[in-house]
C-alpha cells in the first residue's frame, strides 16, 4: 500500500509540470541591451493605447485582443526602413467612420523608450 501512496504522491506533485500555461500567466522576458533596444516598455498596454486613440476614428469603441509580452526585436518595412526596440504583436476591432465594426485588423508596433517609433498593419 505504501508504494501505491508514494506513487500517488509523486504524480500530484510533477502532474503541474506537464500542464500548459494559462494565458494570466505572466512570463519573464529576458533582459535585452538597453543601448540597442531602449527601456522595457512595462507599461505597453498603456502606451499602444494612446498611439491607437491618435489612428483609430471612434478610440473608445477599440477592442483590443493582446498578444504575447513586448519582445526586443526590428521590424523592416516595405521601404527597408528598419525599427529597432521591442515588437509587440495585437488586434483590434473598431468602429469605422459608418459606425460598423472593422472587424479584428491585426497590428504591430515597436516601442522605443516608452514611444510608438513605428506602428501599422504588418506584412504578410
Amino acid at each position: 500500500m505504501k508504494p501505491v501512496a508514494m506513487l500517488l504522491g509523486f504524480s500530484m506533485a510533477f502532474s503541474g509540470l506537464t500542464s500548459a500555461q494559462s494565458p494570466t500567466d505572466v512570463s519573464a522576458v529576458p533582459a535585452a541591451d538597453k543601448q540597442v533596444y531602449g527601456e522595457y516598455p512595462i507599461a505597453y498596454k498603456e502606451i499602444i493605447t494612446r498611439w491607437l486613440a491618435t489612428k483609430l476614428v471612434d478610440p473608445p469603441s477599440a477592442a483590443v485582443e493582446w498578444g504575447e509580452a513586448p519582445k526586443p526585436g526590428e521590424y523592416q518595412t516595405q521601404k527597408r526602413d528598419t525599427f529597432v526596440g521591442y515588437v509587440v504583436d495585437f488586434k483590434v476591432n473598431a468602429r469605422n467612420q459608418f459606425g460598423g465594426p472593422t472587424g479584428k485588423q491585426k497590428y504591430r508596433v515597436v516601442i522605443r523608450n516608452g514611444d510608438v517609433i513605428w506602428g501599422g498593419h504588418p506584412r504578410r
